[in-house]
């Protein structure tokens, strides 16, 4: 699957446009944890892959599905973690699972790259406390 198509799959609701304005953020549980199954950190991989992606105490809803304490994933690969109060951006560094996929595949480029998570709420917007992954960084080979 080509790298475009799959980013066109991924990506299921637009985001707002026009100046940024600060989200209301919804609460999730402080002992809620969003983390990677799967590649491991440090991990080599030989070219295209299954991210595999998880959460605790908490619960994954479509993205326009108002329900609380859930979200759903996004994915950011070699990217920054975005301001904590603003939709996270849609682009092919922040890759938006919008339909609750817990796992992915995925075709990067050889070379080494960061993965990590971020649930967003109905809106894309980061939880309260946000619910981030620990960054980790993989090698793909061609």
């Amino acid at each position: 699957m080509s790298r475009r198509r799959l980013l066109m799959g991924l990506s299921m609701l637009p985001l707002a446009t026009g100046p940024a304005a600060a989200a209301e953020r919804r609460p999730m549980p402080e002992n809620a944890r969003v983390y990677i199954l799967w590649p491991a950190d440090g991990q080599t991989i030989r070219g295209g892959f299954w991210v595999r992606m998880g959460l605790t105490e908490g619960g994954i809803a479509p993205a326009g599905v108002a329900k609380a304490l859930t979200g759903h994933h996004h994915l950011l690969v070699n990217a920054e973690l975005p301001p904590m109060d603003q939709p996270i951006p849609n682009d092919r560094n922040h890759l938006h699972f919008g339909l609750g996929q817990t796992e992915a595949r995925l075709e990067l480029p050889p070379g080494r790259h960061t993965l990590q998570l971020l649930l967003g709420d109905e809106e894309h917007v980061p939880h309260d406390p946000p619910l981030m992954s620990k960054r980790i960084t993989i090698t793909v080979l061609p």
